[in-house]
Parts: structure tokens; C-alpha cells; sequence
């Protein structure tokens, strides 16, 4: 195809955490770009999944979270979601339907969820930025009231189109691609047609880890643990890959460790099988977990995670 046969688009994907960014993204692509836990927060740096279809490239810009930062890890986050939209052809703003439907009548997660929506909306209103709605996680959720809460949502006049979707089961995606794809302007693809992902192997390998991490530990080890790929060799045998996870107190090294270290083998063994199979070839995983009290506030962990230092 040549230049003026083809059209791509930058779609920023912003929403409260655990909205359903990664989940929708990796939908949208078609393959996992995004570690997907059912701990908010998950997704800390802007991670581009790509999907090509037909003469048109989109390109997602999944973001982190957006909600009241306190840690320099927190305000590296929020700043890396508001980030992602420079320069980004469409925005896509994902709203948890249940939590913020929730929100008027509870307390705890789902009444900060609303208030965290409620917050990117009077950001994107401030600065006359324009946004496709996208309400999730409809499965059990009443045909009335979800017409009333995107009635709601659009009389804040921002929203230019209004989906409803359920990421996890497929629900109406085929309807908000089709859209996006239909609003992708003419210009050359950003990306190999092949490529589906923007992001390092060093970071990936270390996401799938923490990936594993939250999933084995999401009781137990709260926010405070962070995932960094040391070295990474191909040998003859395949990958061999070293990491360190760090943690913020002794007792939470304990907890990822297990009882004779039980648990990072179960860890590590997850993270291995994910990574042999997104590798093509064996990869030979080595963790160690070290105790560093206050990394969170550290600008050196930020930049390895790939974040920007946010003062």
C-alpha cells in the first residue's frame, strides 16, 4: 500500500483504575500487550498495543490510571495517562458502569471510582478536549439504568459517540472499533504491520512477572512491590533472564518469598511458561527479591518501570 492508500490513528485509552483499559486494549489488538490483574492500578506506564486492519493502522495508548495521586510513583502515573494524550487523534474514556452507578449510594472502591471519573471529565472539559464514552462492564446491568447514566455523562457535552461494552466478554466491540476505524485520518502507518506492541522485552518480561506477582499476591502485598529486569542474555539454550523484585518492608520479602521460598517458585514458574511462549524459545528465569524502603519515591525505579520522574 502506498502513503495516500493508508490511514492510522493515535487513540488514547484513559480512564479511573481498574476501568478496563488493559482489558479492552488487548481485546481491541487481539493479543496481550497489557498485564490484566483484578487490582486497581495495575498498569503503570503508557504501554501502545497496534492493531492493523484492512488499509488502516489504530494504535492504543493504554495509561495508567487516573485518581488522586500521594507518591512520586503515583504522580509519575497520573502524569503518564494525561501524557498519552498529546498528540493522540481520538480519546477513548473507559467508565467502570457498575462502580460509578454504585457511587451514589456506597462507599470505599466504588465511590472513588465515580469521583476519579468524575475528575478526568472536568479535565477533559477544562481543556476543550473532545472523547469517545465508552461505558464497561455492562453484563448485569439494567437497559434503563445505562441509559440514563450515558444521558448523564453527555450532558457534560464532551463525548462525541457513546458505546456500551463489556471488555472482558466481547460485548459491542466490534461497534466501537468500526467507529474508530472509520475516524482514522489518511497518513502513513506509525508501526510494522506485523507489530503489535511499542514495548521493550526487558519491560515486558518484567510486567508478566509482576503480572504473576499481583495475581498470586493480591490479598497479601499491597502497592508497595516492583518488578525490574536485570539482565537478559540469549544463549544457546534460549533467554536467560534475570530480575528483582522489590519490595518496601522485610515482612513483605516473607510473603513473596513463601515458606522455604515456595511462593517465588510458583511465581517464577507462571512468569516463565507466559514468557517461553511469548519468546518462541526457552526462557531461563532467575529472581531475587530485595527489600528497598521507599522505591516508590525513587526517580531511578520510576525510569526502569518506564515512567517519567514527576517532582
Amino acid at each position: 500500500m502506498t502513503e495516500l492508500e493508508t490511514r492510522s490513528a493515535m487513540v488514547a485509552v484513559i480512564g479511573a483504575p481498574n476501568a478496563g483499559k488493559s482489558t479492552l486494549v488487548n481485546a481491541l489488538v487481539g493479543a496481550k500487550v497489557s498485564i490484566v490483574t483484578q487490582k486497581v492500578q495495575t498498569t503503570r506506564a503508557r504501554v501502545r498495543g497496534i492493531l492493523a486492519d484492512g488499509d488502516a493502522q489504530l494504535v492504543f495508548i493504554d495509561t495508567p490510571g487516573i485518581f488522586a495521586p500521594k507518591r512520586r510513583l503515583d504522580r509519575a502515573m497520573v502524569a503518564a495517562a494525561w501524557d498519552g494524550l498529546d498528540g493522540a487523534d481520538q480519546t477513548l474514556l473507559i467508565v467502570d458502569a457498575p462502580s460509578y452507578l454504585a457511587g451514589e449510594n456506597e462507599r470505599g472502591q466504588a465511590g472513588k471510582s465515580r469521583a476519579d471519573t468524575d475528575r478526568i471529565i472536568d479535565g477533559l472539559e477544562k481543556s476543550e478536549r473532545k472523547a469517545v464514552l465508552a461505558l464497561n462492564k455492562i453484563d448485569d446491568i439494567a437497559i434503563p439504568n445505562l441509559l440514563a447514566l450515558a444521558q448523564s455523562l453527555n450532558e457534560r457535552g464532551v463525548f462525541t459517540g457513546t458505546f456500551m461494552i463489556s471488555a472482558k466478554n466481547g460485548d459491542g466491540l466490534k461497534d466501537i472499533k468500526a467507529f474508530l476505524l472509520e475516524k482514522a485520518p489518511k497518513g502513513p502507518w506509525l508501526y510494522p504491520e506485523d507489530q503489535l506492541s511499542d514495548i521493550s522485552d526487558r519491560l515486558m518480561a518484567a510486567e508478566v512477572t509482576r503480572e504473576k506477582l499481583f495475581l498470586r499476591l493480591h490479598q497479601e502485598l499491597p502497592y508497595d512491590s516492583t518488578v525490574e529486569t536485570d539482565d537478559w542474555k540469549e544463549t544457546k539454550k534460549g533467554i536467560r533472564i534475570e530480575q528483582t523484585i522489590y519490595v518496601a518492608r522485610e515482612s513483605q520479602k516473607g510473603i513473596v518469598l513463601g515458606k522455604g521460598g515456595a511462593t517465588l517458585k510458583i511465581i517464577g514458574q507462571a512468569a516463565r511458561e507466559e514468557l517461553t511462549e511469548l519468546l518462541g524459545v526457552p526462557a531461563h528465569l532467575f529472581i531475587h527479591v530485595k527489600v528497598r524502603e521507599g522505591w516508590a519515591n525513587e526517580g531511578a525505579r520510576l525510569r526502569n518501570i518506564g515512567l517519567d520522574v514527576v517532582d
